[in-house]
């Protein structure tokens, strides 16, 4: 026999009407409240322009608080004072020294030998002292000279005497009878011929002898004017012994022993000790900010020591400008020429600031705008942004303290006014 399918059959019951009626009222009351829990975040994301994944975004506060702005970074140790010596003049440099050596202030640490300037210098001394004999030979002239206008003087007035007593005799004769008038005439002349001559004699010897006086003063400025020539001239002898001009330590030596060398070429380097400062690279944007006086930090070798800015280069150099900070109170020991330190700068220090953590959101759009995460939707809010550090940005308007402002990522938005955040 064929067996047939009998077997696998079976009897199923019919649904009543009103269990059928119930079931779906049961699904429709389902849907409807399934909708409504659903409705808020379709309409989001049914209003937002476009929808971004929460994972791509980066998120901040807005906090109200303390604002510290300030710089970071590594500084080397420099030399405030590391004078570079030069040659005085052209000749021969024999180094006292070696690179590396502690030296005294004043101490000889090169030398250089020129055969010219110490020829220069013996042919103006001999010059000096044939000057000077002069002006001795001049005064020993002015007072033969004045003591002869003297005696011409004096005789001039011996002259005058005896015309006087001529005349006082003739007359006294000439009143007695034995003598004629003429001779009286005669002798008043002669008298008035001596009064003339003592005259003459007088205001001769008066300008011959500031004629001596000023021949002297001229010979006698001469020898002072060579005798300035010698004085520069050994000034310049002296300056071929190069001394250091502070206690330290020999730096560097730019030249050979028994090299022969120009004026003004480099010789050699010191480095004083006794001040050292930290100098530091800073980027261009913070530099304008910085300030001479401004106070620091300077850390290294497990310690950190209290400095203040001393000098802020007024060149820009790659983007950067060099600073340097000085240590406030007692310098640390142990410290080296070119050592790495870490550097702090405090710019600003302010309390009960508006800010928030600092994100690309700050470059976009000219800092301009942020968006600001409200019920799952980021809404693009105009914004004022002010002052920045390193880690935060001051905020002037546009947002309040708990505000979640999308710091970094934003740039998916394409600039749109509201955008989803999906999880």
């Amino acid at each position: 026999m064929i067996r047939d399918t009998s077997a696998q059959d079976c009897v199923i019951a019919s649904v009543s009407s009103g269990h059928r009626r119930w079931l779906l009222t049961g699904t429709v009351v389902g849907s409807i409240a399934l909708l409504a829990f659903a409705w808020p975040t379709l309409q989001r994301q049914f209003s937002a322009n476009a929808s971004v994944s929460e994972a791509r975004l980066g998120f901040a506060v807005v906090e109200l608080g303390q604002f510290v702005r300030d710089i970071a970074g590594e500084g080397k140790v420099v030399a405030a004072n590391s004078p570079i010596l030069y040659a005085a003049n052209a000749g021969t440099v024999t180094l006292r020294v070696h690179a590396g050596d502690a030296v005294k202030k004043g101490q000889v640490l090169a030398e250089l030998e020129s055969l010219e300037l110490n020829a220069r210098l013996a042919q103006e001394r001999s010059n000096a002292d044939a000057m000077r004999a002069e002006v001795l030979r001049a005064q020993v002239e002015a007072r033969q000279q004045r003591a002869a206008l003297q005696s011409a003087y004096e005789n001039a007035g011996i002259d005058m005497k005896t015309a006087q007593n001529d005349l006082a005799r003739q007359t006294k004769a000439f009143e007695a009878g034995a003598a004629a008038g003429m001779q009286v005439d005669h002798a008043r002349d002669t008298l008035e011929k001596a009064r003339v001559t003592l005259a003459h004699a007088e205001a001769g010897r008066g300008l011959k002898d500031d004629s001596l006086k000023f021949d002297v003063q001229a010979r006698q400025a001469a020898l002072d004017r060579q005798l300035l020539q010698v004085q520069d001239l050994q000034r310049q002898v002296a300056e071929l012994s190069i001394r250091s001009p502070v206690d330290g330590q020999v730096g560097q030596l730019f030249v050979a022993e028994r090299a022969s060398v120009a004026k003004d070429a480099k010789l050699l380097s010191v480095i004083d000790l006794s001040a050292l400062e930290v100098q530091m690279q800073v980027a261009e944007s913070y530099a304008r900010d910085l300030a001479i006086g401004m106070p620091g930090e300077i850390g290294g070798n497990g310690r950190s020591w209290r400095g203040l800015v001393s000098s802020v280069s007024p060149e820009v150099v790659n983007n950067e400008v060099a600073a340097r900070l000085r240590f406030e109170g007692a310098q640390p020991e142990q410290l080296r020429q070119n050592q790495r330190l870490s550097v702090r700068v405090l710019l600003d220090q302010r309390d009960k600031v508006l800010t928030v953590r600092r994100g690309s959101f700050a470059d976009e759009g000219g800092g301009a705008f942020a968006y600001v995460v409200r019920e799952g939707m980021a809404e693009k809010t105009p914004v004022r942004l002010g002052l920045r550090s390193l880690d935060k940005i001051e905020v002037l308007s546009g947002l309040k303290p708990g505000d979640k402002v999308v710091i970094s990522g934003a740039d998916a938005f394409q600039g749109a006014a509201r955008v989803a955040i999906s999880n």
